[in-house]
């Protein structure tokens, strides 16, 4: 008898306690804890004082949750990925898996009444939470401190011109944390009171816990929440030139025409701030200045030369522009301090001449449709993209008064701060989405915040200084950022900020040997981020302002430029990964090689791709990185000639060493040499000034197209595959129509292509779908690392599987 009534016990329970995923609450003495799972890995975790009841709706997150199984036993919840265990007397989560603890919550929340101003009601919001003692954690932003490991760390985050954030973290162990609030956030970690986030405002803690297993698992989860990332135009993935600021229209077409002379290939051309004449008329989005006076004709002749138009707008407005009008008198303006302070040019800014520049509520629909409404005349003339300046946005001076302003609703901008970014984007995305699909959005911008890669954005770093420290850091900085979900880095190539090597008057950074060096390796390190743009102020920056076609400092910059177009192939195939398959283009080595700890905090080296490691020099090895007055250049042999440039005695193609770790668990080659090496070592290399060192994982099959002008001068036709024995490996090489959306309805082609490392033996598999326009018949020449283009076996291929035998 109590043998059956046990049994029947036991049976109700499993009965009563197996449920499909909601929301599942707890009252733990003043706070009520709310747990939910949106996927078995993904949970939701919201704590709110009781009797506070607040529904909030994400303004990152779009996914749903799904009907997740999980089961419930007393304060434990499981799924098939996750444990999640709420303590019955504090309230602290601790979330596990396979039986391995991964995060624990220190206490219960902590919930600060906000007793004045529009926020009074609400509350400064704190959790937080016990890390292991060695365990390293990632992301949540863009520092500029060259580090990569956040431990340690104690920073407000806040939007800026030069460090953005995403509130995005991630462990080595394979976890990730999104905190989703909006508001300044205090983030903190020490071994004394643990890690924690504490924000300004908010009505509730609200994050969301994944575990993916890895850095890639991470991110995916990040984009199963918050969107995935649509496929930028093929062009993007070309050159693109850029200065502050191109004058008239003469001079920007004046450039690019140069460079179609001088045969050096380029996509894309900017085209920064003041086209629309003074500050009073600050981003009118218009060709108002005399300089600018037919702006379609500039934009056609871009066109007729096979290149790009991306054009500066702003978050904000000159009182004198429709805009400004049309936002003034629905309230949708802010009134704080930003740029630019004056309405006359001349720097420093005059202050008795107040630009009147305000910036637009971007939280606000109306807000959205009228910045569009006023974009839509470019768009009509043909923009192919969008340069986004100061979505940060530039706030000086700020008082406290200023938070208190309206976002949107009740909201203020204290409560909203850090969300502007992705709110002004997000805003261009989705109507340009509605103006057309045959022109995909692309847009570049100076901030981010969670969930921003899915809307047609590339985050730049702001205006870097130029400077070899500024240089290092840029590589933790993007890491760390795609490490957050967003795939999409650059920086301003060169530095934006390089007056201080203008040692012969203004403009002459260029023919300063310091200059030179800096600006070659920065152009080393762009060859690998997903957009690869020259910019800057204080000295332009194209191809002859260095130097002549036969000098080392031109060669050097040319041979990048040249490799860039080569890699289109594989950028395109990684890009269509990143869309499809959560992929990303910078990715730190951890990411592959976790169980290798002397890659754990690696700044200097990371994958580009799948198989590439970038190993770019960020030192100063022919010259010396602290500047130097020409007058003390002795040690350079410094003499004068004719016309007063300087030449110095330095031998660029000396070759120097570099010390670089290859990570412990397969084999390396060398892209320039073919040579192989084991990892798990630490190489003494010869380095070479126009080269930027590299390796190629064994496995690996690399696609390369021929050299060419610009995007689609050339068909990918005779494409060379460079196959790394030493394991089996695949790739899928992808393509489409390469500038509108039909790819979303799966017009596009795979060719997946195999090597058999046992066999040696390439297979190049049947290609599967199809799109307008698509090759029918194209040659792949197959060669080996090292091997000469001339010694590899060439194929014929017509979308048939076809076998090579090496």
């Amino acid at each position: 008898m109590n043998k059956r009534f046990t049994l029947l016990t036991a049976l109700l329970s499993v009965v009563v306690t197996s449920i499909m995923a909601q929301p599942a609450e707890f009252l733990i003495g003043k706070t009520k804890v709310c747990v939910e799972f949106y996927t078995p890995d993904v949970v939701r975790v919201v704590k709110t004082p009781a009797g506070h009841d607040f529904h909030k709706s994400s303004l990152t997150v779009i996914a749903q949750p799904e009907n997740v199984n999980i089961s419930r036993k007393g304060n434990t919840l499981k799924s098939s990925g996750l444990t999640v265990k709420v303590d019955p007397r504090t309230g602290a989560v601790t979330f596990s898996a396979h039986g391995t603890t991964l995060l624990r919550e220190r206490a219960s929340a902590s919930f600060e009444p906000r007793t004045d101003g529009p926020d009074a009601g609400s509350f400064r919001v704190t959790q937080a939470f016990t890390l292991d003692k060695d365990e390293a954690i990632y992301g949540l932003g863009t520092f500029q401190n060259g580090k990569m490991n956040r431990r340690g760390e104690h920073k407000l985050m806040e939007q800026s011109n030069l460090e953005d954030f995403q509130n995005v973290l991630q462990s080595i162990k394979g976890w990730g944390l999104f905190w989703d609030n909006y508001s300044r956030t205090q983030f903190d970690d020490d071994t004394a009171q643990g890690m924690s986030f504490s924000s300004e405002v908010g009505d509730c803690v609200d994050y969301y816990f994944m575990f993916g297993g890895s850095a890639d698992g991470v991110i995916a989860r990040m984009r199963k929440l918050s969107g995935d990332v649509p496929m930028f135009p093929l062009w993007t993935f070309g050159f693109w030139q850029c200065k502050e600021r191109y004058k008239s229209a003469d001079e920007l077409l004046g450039v690019l025409n140069r460079y179609r002379q001088l045969q050096v290939p380029l996509d894309g051309i900017i085209q920064d701030w003041q086209y629309w004449g003074p500050n009073y008329l600050w981003n009118a989005m218009d060709f108002l200045a005399d300089e600018f006076s037919n702006g379609q004709r500039m934009i056609d002749r871009v066109h007729q030369q096979h290149a790009h138009f991306m054009i500066s707008i702003w978050a904000s407005f000159g009182p004198m522009t429709k805009a400004y009008r049309q936002l003034n008198e629905k309230g949708l303006l802010y009134d704080f301090e930003t740029w630019p302070q004056s309405g006359l040019t001349k720097w420093p800014p005059n202050l008795d001449y107040p630009s009147g520049v305000r910036v637009y509520n971007a939280f606000s629909p109306e807000g959205r449709a009228i910045y569009w409404q006023n974009m839509k005349g470019l768009f009509d003339m043909g923009v192919d993209g969008w340069w986004m300046d100061s979505t940060d946005p530039d706030f000086f001076n700020p008082k406290e008064t200023d938070y208190d302003q309206k976002a949107g609703g009740d909201a203020t901008w204290r409560r909203m701060r850090n969300a502007f970014p992705l709110a002004t984007v997000r805003g261009v995305y989705e109507a340009q989405r509605k103006a057309s699909e045959q022109k995909r959005v692309f847009i570049m911008t100076r901030s981010a915040f969670a969930g921003q890669q899915h809307y047609g954005s590339n985050m730049w770093s702001g205006d870097v200084a130029s400077s070899w420290e500024m240089l290092r850091n840029q590589v933790p900085a993007g890491l760390s950022y795609s490490l957050t979900g967003n795939p999409n880095f650059n920086t301003d190539i060169g530095g934006f900020f390089c007056g201080s090597y203008n040692t012969r008057g203004g403009g002459s950074a260029p023919r300063n040997p310091q200059y030179q060096e800096l600006f070659v390796r920065w152009m080393q390190y762009g060859l690998f981020c997903p957009i690869f743009r020259s910019h800057g102020a204080d000295a332009p920056r194209e191809i002859w302002q260095f130097g002549e076609k036969g000098e080392p400092v031109y060669d050097a910059i040319e041979k990048m430029i040249r490799l860039r177009y080569r890699f289109i192939p594989y950028l395109y195939s990684t890009a269509w990964q990143v869309t499809s398959a959560d992929a990303s283009y910078l990715r730190p080595l951890f990411s592959d090689f976790a169980a290798d700890k002397k890659v754990w905090d690696m700044t200097d080296e990371f994958l580009f791709g799948q198989s590439i490691l970038a190993a770019p020099i960020l030192e100063a090895q022919y010259t010396e990185e602290k500047i130097i007055r020409e007058d003390a250049m002795t040690g350079w042999d410094r003499k004068e000639v004719s016309d007063g440039q300087v030449v110095t005695g330095i031998d660029w193609t000396t070759p120097k060493q570099a010390e670089k770790y290859l990570p412990k668990g397969t084999v390396w080659y060398d892209f320039w040499t073919g040579k192989d090496y084991r990892g798990g070592q630490t190489l003494i290399l010869e380095t070479h000034f126009d080269r930027v060192p590299m390796f190629v994982r064994a496995g690996s099959i690399l696609p390369l197209a021929p050299e060419m002008q610009y995007v689609g001068e050339k068909q990918w036709d005779n494409l060379e595959l460079r196959v790394y024995p030493g394991a089996d490996g695949q790739f899928m090489l992808y393509e489409d129509e390469g500038d509108n959306y039909n790819y979303e309805r799966g017009q596009y082609t795979e060719i997946p292509i195999r090597w058999n490392d046992r066999t040696r033996t390439l297979v190049i598999g049947a290609r599967k779908g199809q799109y307008p326009g698509m090759l029918q018949r194209r040659r792949f020449t197959v060669v080996l690392p090292g091997q000469a283009l001339s010694a590899g076996k060439s194929v014929e291929y017509s979308g048939q599987e076809t076998t090579v035998k090496l």
